[in-house]
């Protein structure tokens, strides 16, 4: 396979980033973006359905167990990974220092947060008796301010460009002032649990940071995963949930699960394209990972359980491990036997996935400003789940047409 080293030198410290990549995509990754967004769209919609077989619902929250869509976030999460390796050589490739990585991390970071505080508020805990406007309008407003900051503007005046970043900042600020909440309507805009986006931006710094520490080996990254894990047990202990200060340093625990999830895509792409195996040798590799992962998951189940909504680790090593066998057909499918003619449907979710997440939230907002609802058939039943389907492929119909890209 054509590949090329890039290393990058941080300046004052000698440090290097070597990494192995190939100079193709690799398009077993784009397809496997563009379909967890395309299912991820339909499960959501789903939720709305009355009547459907439990495993095609989130499991209740009291659940031991999980279902297909709570494979949907993991998958999500795992693709983050995969694109950490490739996301850095490229920069390195473009010049940037170590620093420059890393400011770079610290600003997508925050524009995650910040995009799922906004989505996260929207959803729930609003007051809208208390509001200026109608949170559908307030909804409507956010999108349009955050399309202006993080557009990829095709233009080149810098000045027209830097007002209409400067005007989505201030649009944002805005909102944030006359949002609302609670029952006495004296709440503000508060993270909550941060939105799914939220969730993906402290992963994904944790993530990172821990590659550029790893300089992008895969044994210090086994070894970071294991202290994630590690952590999330450490924090569940009684003697840590009885002391404040303790308590304290343990408050990211239940981002571990995301955390490491996201790590074994960042070894699975290592594995795929830094090694000088044979492909027998790579999906050996995978498949062992895939068993670790699971084994592992079944050894702590006991103790923590299986709950997407309590992050615990079985749920996320049963996950990750389903995410490195299906990518692992994918990459089979796609880069070795070119069976890529299928996938092109998938496109406009895979080159734009921000935007593509984002549509089904405009359309929720735009409907709630005009007032509108679906009709009953659509929410029950079979023709419920055909109008899930119909729906996750107009989505990407609609991203294909927009001419807007998103980019964090």
């Amino acid at each position: 396979m054509s590949s090329v080293t890039f290393a990058a030198e941080a300046e004052g410290t000698g440090a290097l980033l070597p990494l192995r990549l190939p100079l193709r995509r690799v398009l077993a990754i784009d397809a496997f973006r563009g379909l967890t967004i395309l299912v991820m769209i339909f499960v959501n919609t789903l939720e709305d359905v009355q009547g459907m077989p439990a495993w095609l619902y989130h499991a209740p929250e009291d659940a031991n167990g999980m279902t297909f869509p709570d494979l949907v976030f993991p998958a999500f999460l795992f693709i983050v990974g995969m694109s950490i390796p490739f996301a850095t050589a490229r920069r390195l490739a473009a010049g940037d220092t170590v620093w420059r990585l890393v400011r770079h991390v610290l600003v997508r970071t925050l524009g995650l947060l910040v995009l799922g505080v906004f989505m996260v508020n929207a959803e729930d805990g609003y007051n809208e008796e208390a509001m200026p406007l109608s949170i559908g309008l307030w909804s409507l407003l956010f999108y349009a301010s955050a399309l202006m900051v993080w557009a990829v503007y095709r233009f080149q005046n810098k000045t027209l460009l830097v007002a209409l970043r400067v005007a989505g900042i201030a649009g944002l600020v805005a909102l944030a002032l006359l949002f609302r909440g609670g029952e006495d309507g004296d709440a503000r805009l508060s993270p909550q649990w941060w939105g799914i986006l939220g969730l993906i931006g402290w992963s994904y710094l944790f993530a990172s940071t821990m590659y550029l520490l790893s300089r992008g080996r895969v044994p210090p990254l086994v070894i970071g995963l294991l202290l994630w894990l590690m952590y999330y047990g450490l924090a569940q202990m009684d003697a840590v949930q009885s002391s404040p200060i303790l308590h304290l340093l343990a408050g990211q625990s239940e981002n571990a699960a995301h955390t490491a999830i996201v790590l074994c895509g960042v070894i699975t792409t290592l594995f795929f394209n830094t090694s000088a195996d044979a492909t027998p040798q790579r999906f050996g590799s995978a498949l062992l990972l895939a068993l670790a992962l699971f084994a592992l998951g079944a050894l702590l189940e006991p103790h923590y359980g299986v709950s997407k909504t309590e992050a615990t680790p079985s749920w996320a090593l049963y996950s990750a491990a389903v995410c490195v066998v299906l990518f692992a057909f994918l990459y089979w499918l796609i880069d070795l036997k070119g069976a890529q003619g299928w996938t092109a449907f998938l496109r406009p979710a895979a080159a734009n996935p921000l935007l593509v997440y984002l549509l089904p939230n405009i359309v929720c907002a735009l409907m709630k400003c005009l007032h509108l609802g679906l009709p009953d058939p659509l929410t029950e039943g079979p023709t419920g789940l055909m109008w899930a389907v119909a729906y996750a492929f107009l989505v990407l119909a609609l991203a294909h047409r927009v001419h807007i890209k998103l980019h964090l």
